[in-house]
C-alpha cells in the first residue's frame, strides 16, 4: 500500500506514453487537465499494454476506449437550493464544500494523498494550490478555521520531504514546479491565533522553511535527478544572488499537453525545449500567463520567463529570509537568526538595485541575460511595500501609479496591457488585490487601500448578485462582464477569492 504523499512513476510513465499523447492530440476532451485527473479502471502501464494490442483493431474507437477505461473526474458542485442571501454567509457556507479529508489510498491516481485536511480553490482545481492556499487562509483564519491552515502548513510540508520542493499542486504531473513561497506567511497566520507559542509545531515548520529556502537556493534534490544544481538563482553582475523561476522538465505540460504541442509547432525543432521550460516556469509564478513573461508584449509565443529576475518572487524570498531570521531567534538561535537577517539584507538592496527605477518611480521585472529592466508595468510592483524594502519616496511613486493608472472601477487591473492573457488588462486578482492593499496600509496609505477593497467587495459583490457564484479573477474594467483570457474558461469557486474577500470586509470593519 503506497504511503500518504507517496509520488506515482507509474502515472508519468503513462504522460510519455503514444496513449496519452494520442488521447490529448485528439482534443477528445475540452481540457487537457481532464485526462491527468481522470482514473484508469487498471494500472497505468497494463492499459497502455491493452491500448497497444486493441489500437491494431480495425474498427478500434479511441473515444470508446477511453470511455471504457477511465473515470472521469467528478465536477465539483457548490450551489445548492439553499444558497445563503449575504455574500458572507455564502463564502462560510463554501469552506466545507470545498474542504478535503485526508486522502485515502488510490494506486492508480495522479492525485498524490495527503494526511490532513486542506482547502481546494474550486472548478477544475480538484487538488491543493500552494500559493492559492495562503490567500484562502487569510478567510479560514477569520472563519475560526486556523487548524486547517495548520493542517495545509503540516501538508506542503510532507510534500516537500517526498519532493523536494512544495510543488505547484498535489498531482504527479507538478512534481517538478513549485509556486510563489508563501509558506512562512502561512506560518505566520498559524502563529498570531493567540499569545501562546507552540514549540512543535514551530519547530516542524522552521525546518520547513529552511528546506524551502534550500530549494530555491540550491536545488531539488529528489525525484528529478539534478543533484544540487540549483537553476534558480543567477549570480548577478554585482555578486549578489537573485532567483528565478525554473522548471526541471523541458517538455509539454501534462495537463495542457495539447495547448503546449501546438503553439510549440512555430519554432524549430531545436527551439522547443527552451520554449516548453519557459511555459512551465511561468506557471511556477503562478502568472500563467501575462505579458510580464514576454519579449514581445502581444504574443505567448515571445515567452522569456526563465531569463527574468521577478521583483515580487525576490521579494517573498526576502520575507522567508526575514522570518527565518526572527524565527530562529525566537528558538534561542541566535547565530543563525543573524546569517539570515544578513541574507534578507542583502536581498533587499539588490533588489532595489536592479528592479527599481528612479526615473520611472516603479518597480519592474529584470532580464538578466540582456541587463536590464523590462517595460511592462504590473502589479508586482507592490510586493516591495507588501514585505516593506520600499522607501518612503519609491511607496508614494507606486502608490500615485497604482491610484493614477492601475484603480478601474471594479479594482485594481493587474497589468497596463490588454494581450489576451488572463494576467493581463481588464482582468483583476484577489491576491494581487491583497498585496497592493497590504502594501498601501504598510506606508500608511489607508483610505487609498479602502478605496480599492471598496470597488473590489463591489464587484465580487455585485456578481455574486447577478449570478449567485464567486469567480477565480473578474474583469475589473468593465465590472458587469466575466473575465476572459487564458487556456480555459473562467472557475468557480473560489479559494483565494473567499479569503480575500472576508479579509477585505475585516479590514473594512476596523
Amino acid at each position: 500500500m503506497r504511503q500518504a504523499n507517496s509520488f506515482d512513476h507509474e502515472s508519468l510513465a503513462f504522460f510519455d506514453s503514444g496513449l496519452f499523447k494520442r488521447i490529448q492530440l485528439a482534443g477528445l476532451f475540452n481540457d487537457s487537465k481532464t485526462l491527468c485527473d481522470a482514473t484508469p479502471n487498471s494500472s497505468w502501464l497494463a492499459l497502455v499494454a491493452l491500448y497497444e494490442k486493441d489500437k491494431l483493431v480495425d474498427d478500434f474507437s479511441l473515444s470508446e476506449f477511453v470511455s471504457q477505461h477511465f473515470t472521469l473526474p467528478e465536477e465539483i458542485v457548490l450551489n445548492d437550493s439553499d444558497c445563503p442571501a449575504s455574500l458572507i454567509e455564502y463564502i462560510q457556507s463554501l469552506w466545507p464544500k470545498l474542504t478535503r479529508a485526508p486522502d485515502s489510498e488510490q494506486s492508480n491516481s495522479t492525485l498524490m494523498a495527503l494526511r490532513h485536511p486542506y482547502i481546494i480553490p474550486g472548478g477544475r482545481f480538484r487538488e491543493i494550490y500552494y500559493w492559492d492556499s495562503y490567500f484562502t487562509a487569510l478567510g479560514l483564519k477569520l472563519s475560526q478555521h486556523t487548524s486547517l491552515i495548520e493542517s495545509m502548513v503540516l501538508n506542503f510540508i510532507d510534500l516537500q520531504e517526498t519532493l523536494g520542493c512544495i510543488p505547484n499542486g498535489n498531482r504527479s504531473y507538478y512534481y517538478s514546479r513549485s509556486q510563489p513561497p508563501v509558506l512562512a506567511m502561512m506560518v505566520e497566520l498559524c502563529m498570531q491565533k493567540n499569545d501562546s507559542i507552540d514549540r512543535d509545531f514551530m519547530q516542524r515548520s522552521l525546518a520547513g522553511m529552511e528546506q524551502e529556502y534550500r530549494f530555491w537556493m540550491h536545488g531539488q534534490d529528489k525525484l528529478n535527478g539534478s543533484g544540487d544544481a540549483c537553476y534558480r538563482t543567477v549570480k548577478m553582475p554585482c555578486g549578489a544572488v537573485l532567483n528565478r523561476y525554473w522548471d526541471n522538465l523541458s517538455t509539454p505540460r501534462s495537463e495542457s499537453y495539447l495547448e503546449d504541442v501546438e503553439l510549440a509547432s512555430e519554432f524549430a525543432m531545436s527551439e522547443r525545449a527552451d520554449f516548453y521550460r519557459h511555459i512551465r516556469a511561468a506557471c511556477e509564478s503562478g502568472w500563467d500567463f501575462s505579458s510580464r513573461w514576454f519579449a514581445n508584449e502581444r504574443t505567448l509565443a515571445s515567452i522569456q520567463t526563465t531569463s527574468i529576475i521577478p521583483v515580487d518572487l525576490n521579494c517573498l524570498l526576502y520575507r522567508l529570509e526575514a522570518t527565518l531570521g526572527k524565527y530562529h531567534n525566537m528558538m534561542g538561535q541566535y547565530a543563525q537568526g543573524a546569517d539570515f537577517e544578513a541574507l534578507a539584507a542583502r536581498r533587499k538592496k539588490a533588489i532595489d538595485h536592479y528592479c527599481w527605477s528612479s526615473e520611472q518611480g516603479f518597480y519592474f521585472d529584470y532580464q538578466f541575460e540582456q541587463q536590464q529592466r523590462l517595460n511592462v508595468r504590473s502589479l508586482a510592483a507592490c510586493l516591495p511595500l507588501f514585505v516593506n524594502i520600499a522607501s518612503e519616496k519609491q511607496a508614494q511613486c507606486v502608490k500615485d501609479a497604482l491610484i493614477g493608472e492601475f484603480l478601474k472601477d471594479g479594482g485594481l487591473v493587474t497589468t497596463l496591457n490588454t494581450s489576451g492573457q488572463q494576467w493581463d488588462s481588464p482582468n483583476g486578482w484577489a491576491p494581487l488585490q491583497w498585496f497592493a492593499v497590504v502594501g498601501l496600509r504598510n506606508y500608511g496609505y489607508v483610505q487609498d487601500g479602502n478605496d480599492i477593497m471598496q470597488r473590489w467587495l463591489k464587484t465580487v459583490g455585485e456578481h455574486f448578485t447577478s449570478s449567485g457564484n464567486i469567480m477565480e479573477k473578474y474583469n475589473v474594467q468593465m465590472p458587469d462582464s466575466l473575465a476572459d483570457g487564458g487556456e480555459y474558461a473562467v472557475q468557480q469557486g473560489f479559494g483565494w477569492t473567499n479569503g480575500v474577500t472576508l479579509a477585505f470586509c475585516d479590514l473594512l470593519a476596523q
